[in-house]
Formats: C-alpha cells, structure tokens, sequence
C-alpha cells in the first residue's frame, strides 16, 4: 500500500521511518505530493571514465569499488554546477538520508524512487533502473542521471531531483547481506 502524504507525516512523527534533513511536518507544503516526497540532488557527482578501455562484467563482484575506481568525482554547489551532456551518465546521491528499519513489533516500510516528470520532459532520466530501497536500507540513494535530450543540463545541489514513493511490507523480513549494504556515496562505498 502507499503512502499518503499525511501517513508520511505521521510515520516520520512516530519513528516508523526517517528521512534527514527533516522534510517538515506540513503535508501540504513541498516536498511533500499527495503519494510521495521530492528528494534533492547531493553535492558530488561520479562521472565514469569514459576513455580507460574498460570492458564490464557483472558476473564478478565489486561493482561500486570499480565505479569508484574508473570514475572523476566533482564536487558541485549552486554557483558552479555541474553541466550534464546530451548521452552522458552520471552517478549522484541524495542529499536526504533515508532509513527503513527492521522492526518486527511494527509496521516496515520499503520504498521507490522515481524520475520526476518535469526532468522527463527535459530528456533527464533518474533512476531508470533498480528503484527499490529495502527495508532495513538507512543511507542516502544512489542515483543514475543520464541525459537523453538534445541540450546540455545544469545539475544544482538542492534541486528536486526524485521522488520517493513508500510503501508497508507486509510482515517484517529477515535481514538479507547485499553488495549495497550502508553505501553512503554515489559509487556505493561505504565511507
């Protein structure tokens, strides 16, 4: 089931769930829509290294470490923003930390992250892939950006970037090990 608005507010008030900054308490204000709440774009963005002759293979592990590896970060803030190019992915984070606790005694809560339409109609995908945030995930959230448009376009530290749409698990999961586990930078590596 989603989340309304107004749940949101109240499972954020109780503690089901957090997300840091606060969003504030008033569901009628942004970030808040009436089914989710805008997350903004973080001050670093991972562009992989496009020209090592690098050939991927999923089968072996360690993805984040490779990405962190043959990848330029860029530190970015509102006067000197970072210019997305037509065809060109990115990595980037959330400024929002989010956490889904295990709670066996309670209600879990899940989440998605999805693309926001006025970024779409600009040719800007977010997070195209893998949208679900487990429960039992406390961090920010990594983010594919991509540019599929014909114009180049200014990623801003702040700007509404995604939105999270949450939902409750039915019955509380067991704790499950993943590569993703507590990443807490956009190439996934725990700091």
């Amino acid at each position: 089931m989603i989340l309304s608005n107004v749940e949101i507010v109240r499972c954020l008030q109780g503690g089901a769930f957090s997300i840091t900054p606060s969003p504030g308490t008033d569901p009628t204000q942004p970030p808040f829509n009436t089914s989710a709440i805008d997350l903004r774009l973080g001050d670093e963005i991972l562009v992989p290294d496009n020209k090592a002759p690098i050939q991927l293979d999923l089968r072996k592990p360690g993805i984040a470490q490779f990405w962190a590896k043959h990848s330029l970060q860029h530190k970015i803030t509102e006067a000197q923003p970072f210019s997305l190019t037509p065809q060109k992915l990115v990595l980037a984070k959330t400024l929002e930390s989010v956490g889904f606790p295990l709670n066996p005694n309670a209600a879990c809560y899940g989440a998605r992250v999805e693309g926001r339409s006025s970024l779409a109609r600009c040719g800007i995908l977010v997070h195209f892939t893998a949208p679900t945030i487990h429960a039992g995930f406390t961090g920010t959230i990594t983010l594919e950006i991509i540019n599929l448009g014909a114009h180049d376009f200014l990623l801003i530290p702040g700007m509404s970037i995604c939105q999270l749409i949450i939902e409750e698990v039915k019955g509380c999961p067991v704790d499950a090990p993943n590569q993703f586990k507590g990443q807490t930078n956009p190439a996934g590596v725990v700091k």
